[in-house]
């Protein structure tokens, strides 16, 4: 796999990915970027739920099960020293529909320690909870 990007002046770049999408990524003006697309550490976290988000719908799907709803939050915890790599990232996930909760479980934890090859890649201490149907599990 193989990503293009192209420098577009002061800190900012436009990225083309193998499937032919593009993302402008820069720096905020504290730091002498323009403010002109999310931090490469912003589109990082949001990979990790892409991937985990992806592998958690394939799996229900083949549970058959039907999700009516579903979002999430990724919050990441980064080093103080260079090169502030994330040490820590936490999703929380928020499912809606007639879902039992150790299928829903099954599903986060394969995500989590087997299929996301994003998050396998951090490094960092991955962490997990969920709400079906806004009840809350840890």
């Amino acid at each position: 796999m193989k990503t293009d990007l192209h420098w577009k002046g002061k800190m900012q770049f436009e990225a083309r990915t193998p499937s032919g999408h593009g993302v402008t990524l820069d720096a905020s003006p504290e730091v002498g970027g323009e403010d002109r697309g999310p931090r490469p550490t912003e589109l990082l976290l949001t990979a990790v739920g892409g991937c985990s988000g992806i592998d958690i719908v394939s799996i229900l799907d083949k549970m058959r099960l039907q999700v009516k709803s579903f979002d999430m939050e990724v919050s990441g915890v980064r080093a103080e020293e260079h090169p502030r790599r994330f040490t820590q990232v936490h999703i929380h996930y928020r499912l809606e529909g007639d879902l039992p909760e150790e299928k829903v479980r099954r599903a986060v934890d394969l995500s989590r320690d087997k299929y996301c090859s994003v998050s396998q890649s951090l490094g960092a201490d991955v962490t997990t909870s969920f709400e079906i149907n806004g009840k809350r599990f840890d």
